[in-house]
């Protein structure tokens, strides 16, 4: 299940991913992801909490997706802010970053523990552009 975590503006979108994630899951992120493109904007900052996540719980088929869809929407991907409590998530996003950071220049993907939250919120919601383009 997929919550959306409010309040926050402009290009940034929050999500925390509550047990499994579903194909409704990921057809409601994509949503979320075009309604902030069709407000204008030319990157979405990203914040992904996902420490109570259980793969046990989730569908392959709509990881599979969502992954086709990141690349399809590569482009418009601003910062992104993993937060979980996880040593392996942690070495992949700093694996990941590499890669997107070379990718995406001027943008950059970072893990947070579930005890740095208030610094992912300030991570993502800092990158805020001057105006809409």
């Amino acid at each position: 299940m997929i919550k959306k975590i409010e309040p926050l503006v402009g290009n940034v979108l929050a999500i925390e991913i509550i047990d499994g994630y579903t194909e409704s899951d990921e057809k409601l992120a994509r949503k979320l992801f075009q309604e902030k493109i069709d407000e204008g904007f030319d990157h979405v900052h990203l914040l992904v909490r996902l420490d109570e996540l259980k793969l046990n719980k989730s569908n392959v088929k709509a990881f599979m997706e969502d992954t086709i869809v990141t690349f399809r929407e590569f482009e418009k991907i601003g910062n992104i802010a993993i937060v979980a409590h996880s040593n392996i998530l942690k070495t992949l996003i700093a694996i990941d970053s590499f890669f997107f950071e070379r990718l995406k220049k001027g943008f950059e993907e970072r893990y947070f523990d579930t005890s740095q939250m208030d610094e992912a919120l300030a991570f993502v919601s800092s990158k805020q552009p001057q105006e809409n383009t």
